[in-house]
């Protein structure tokens, strides 16, 4: 009798904690950058010119969107909406990965003063998880002269989608930087913004 007693409590206490478990958020979890994509999967890019040999300076993005700590939520269970939340510096993270993808597209970007600058705002970064996981990253981007003049500005966006195992913070981390780099792919596959570079 004392050994049944003892199996259902040994039971009970790992389906407590197997729930525990499963019920633990993503809270305050660091950024990561954990592309799958790159700019060469996503298609030939047609930059020359002053595009490429300008010094361009990236100004440290505005994050404007409502809750800077929020990046992500599962929606698996309509009943139970379960967030995810970083304790990084979302601003900073997605002005360096833009830096470092132009940097690899070719572009010369520069720490000090350039010929051109690039500033903005982020509008959205976020994942929603449903039965996969779908990123958005929205910005809206001023590009200026070495006058301080503005030569062309507008929105950019870049989205992920992937499977992945429910609730995850890798999945969270891969679609996050995926949306990264096709915003930035989208950025130099704009004529405007690349036209700018030959008319300054």
């Amino acid at each position: 009798m004392s050994h049944r007693i003892l199996a259902i409590l040994c039971t009970t206490l790992l389906l407590a904690a197997g729930a525990t478990a499963a019920a633990k958020l993503l809270d305050n979890i660091p950024l990561v950058w954990k592309p799958t994509d790159s700019l060469g999967t996503l298609g030939p890019l047609n930059l020359g010119g002053p595009v490429i040999s300008t010094a361009l300076h990236v100004d440290l993005l505005v994050d404007a969107r409502n809750n800077p700590s929020l990046i992500g939520e599962n929606h698996e269970n309509a009943d139970r909406v379960l967030p995810v939340t970083t304790s990084g510096d979302v601003a900073a993270f997605v002005t360096d990965h833009v830096k470092e993808t132009l940097h690899l597209g070719g572009l010369n970007v520069v720490d000090g003063p350039g010929g051109m600058t690039l500033s903005g705002e982020i509008r959205q970064y976020f994942v929603t998880e449903t039965s996969t996981y779908h990123s958005e990253l929205s910005l809206v981007l001023h590009l200026k002269d070495a006058q301080g003049k503005e030569v062309w500005s507008g929105a950019v966006a870049g989205g992920a989608e992937r499977f992945g195992r429910s609730y995850k913070a890798e999945n969270y981390y891969e679609t996050l930087s995926d949306s990264v780099i096709r915003a930035t792919y989208n950025l130099l596959s704009n004529p405007g913004f690349t036209d700018a570079f030959q008319r300054r």
